[in-house]
């Protein structure tokens, strides 16, 4: 073999856009613009799940495009994420988090009959089959599935930010016990709760420990700008008004 010709590249389609946790550079600059924007336009407002789905696709660089799901609303080459967003008074202090991750609705997705108190297993292997097809659905589409994560106080002063990888939850290791209407789903290894489900609305929460390494942002609060002041910038006058009277 001629050692002169050009070695072909090897590219492996699977890399995503950036490991796991590991943001690029100018991503915490381009979150905290976007937060300080807020206060400086609305002052103190909070922001929620579908307001931080968008802040996050915008500093990556992503497509947004919102489903029922949930888990896929940001998308970008071969990942996609799904964004949660949580309110705690002092979010770098926070260990542990609850996670909503949806309906599970085994009525409309089984036809199950529902029974709070009674077969708890078969109930709880259900509630994760859902969830599991969910996860499995987007794979097919998508090498790499995370959750982004955002922990904000009131006032947007302090935030937490991390991702973790959305992955499918093997039914064999958990146990699942009735609370009233409530089931919970612990680990058969050391006991501890992994998952609520609630019996009437079919809402399932999965439970998270906040990892060590995680981004965390303060910001300084800005002075809110007028609403006259932002009028004059962009030169309004009535004429910008077109008034239809309805009958």
């Amino acid at each position: 073999m001629d050692s002169n010709l050009p070695k072909l590249r090897t590219v492996n389609k699977s890399v995503p856009p950036y490991p796991l946790n590991k943001f690029p550079k100018d991503f915490p600059y381009k979150i905290g613009e976007q937060l300080i924007y807020i206060l400086a336009t609305r002052g103190e407002v909070d922001i929620e799940g579908k307001e931080w789905e968008s802040i996050f696709g915008k500093s990556i660089g992503a497509d947004w495009t919102p489903s029922v799901v949930g888990l896929d609303d940001i998308r970008m080459g071969n990942t996609a994420w799904g964004a949660k967003s949580i309110l705690n008074k002092k979010p770098s202090t926070v260990t542990n988090i609850r996670l909503i991750s949806g309906r599970n609705d085994l009525i409309n997705s089984y036809n199950y009959n529902v029974q709070p108190g009674l077969f708890p297993e078969e109930h709880g292997e259900k509630v994760l089959n859902i969830y599991n097809a969910r996860v499995s659905a987007i794979r097919e589409k998508f090498q790499h599935l995370r959750t982004i994560i955002l922990i904000r106080s009131k006032s947007l002063s302090e935030c937490v930010i991390y991702e973790v990888d959305a992955i499918r939850y093997d039914p064999e290791l958990f146990y699942w016990k009735w609370n009233g209407k409530n089931l919970y789903g612990y680990y058969k290894a050391d006991n501890v709760q992994k998952f609520t489900w609630q019996s009437g609305g079919q809402q399932f929460t999965i439970f998270e420990s906040v990892p060590k390494e995680r981004l965390v942002l303060n910001l300084r609060k800005p002075e809110v700008v007028s609403k006259d002041f932002v009028l004059d910038k962009v030169g309004f006058s009535n004429d910008w008004i077109t008034v239809t009277k309805l009958i």
